[in-house]
């Protein structure tokens, strides 16, 4: 079956950076201009809204509203370089900015794993979002209690990890530690309310525990929702369609 049909624009960051990006129309009409909702979609440390996987989650999520997807800073063909989360946020704000500009009155982001941390960090920090959807995200920050997310550290703090970032996965990171430190999204996360937050994670997450998510949902004030997803693993390649399409109806559901 083929995904529904991605056209492809591009965007601009407030500080400057060419975000490449991709709109899909909703495959079924949400309200009475037939663009109600939309659904921003931040992907992984790594990822592209090119990949089979975040295609796929585009697809399923169509049926619930227009999708803005997106590449981070330093992935793809977006410009500049990846901060791992901090200076992302204004990514996620020119993909909303344009989603509101097309004309989607309500918009949710839904992050996956580093994708997830800058969703919530946007939501709490930025605002102009109507939901949130974190899926296998940190908590916190500098996280290196598995063997995963050290092989992610070696990528980012090395010389010899960032080249390899770049050549396998196109991926280009900027060097030197973060100063100042930005607020982790457990902190980030208690600025989100009143606006809704799903916070979703796997018992099989190679990367991150279970504890992140309920660090997580902790910090949150309600409205705020916990799912813990048994046999799931990490972020997007572990995403079933049937947990994509419940996350499309928890927004529908918070969109009626």
């Amino acid at each position: 079956m083929p995904f529904a049909p991605q056209f492809p624009v591009m965007l601009r960051t407030e500080d400057g950076i060419r975000i490449d990006a991709a709109h899909t129309a909703p495959t079924r009409p949400t309200g009475p201009t037939g663009r109600e909702v939309g659904i921003v979609v931040a992907h992984g440390f790594t990822g592209s809204w090119r990949e089979r996987p975040a295609r796929r989650i585009v697809h399923v999520l169509s049926g619930f509203g227009g999708v803005v997807a997106f590449d981070f800073r330093g992935h793809g063909r977006s410009g500049g370089l990846s901060t791992v989360g901090d200076q992302e946020i204004l990514d996620v704000d020119a993909a909303v900015r344009h989603a509101r500009v097309i004309g989607y009155r309500r918009i949710a982001v839904v992050g996956f794993s580093m994708g997830a941390a800058v969703a919530v960090r946007h939501a709490g920090l930025r605002g102009d979002v109507d939901a949130v959807v974190a899926v296998s995200g940190p908590a916190r920050w500098y996280y290196r209690g598995t063997r995963p997310m050290r092989q992610v550290h070696w990528a980012i703090e090395r010389p010899a990890g960032r080249w390899a970032a770049r050549m396998a996965k196109r991926t280009r990171i900027a060097s030197g530690r973060w100063d100042p430190l930005p607020m982790p999204p457990h902190e980030a996360a208690a600025l989100i309310s009143p606006v809704p937050l799903l916070v979703v994670h796997g018992d099989s997450d190679a990367f991150f525990p279970l504890d992140h998510a309920h660090q997580l949902f902790g910090g949150a004030r309600e409205p705020k929702e916990l799912w813990i997803e048994p046999g799931y693993g990490h972020a997007e390649a572990a995403a079933t369609p049937e947990l994509i399409r419940r996350i499309g109806k928890w927004i529908s559901s918070n969109f009626s």
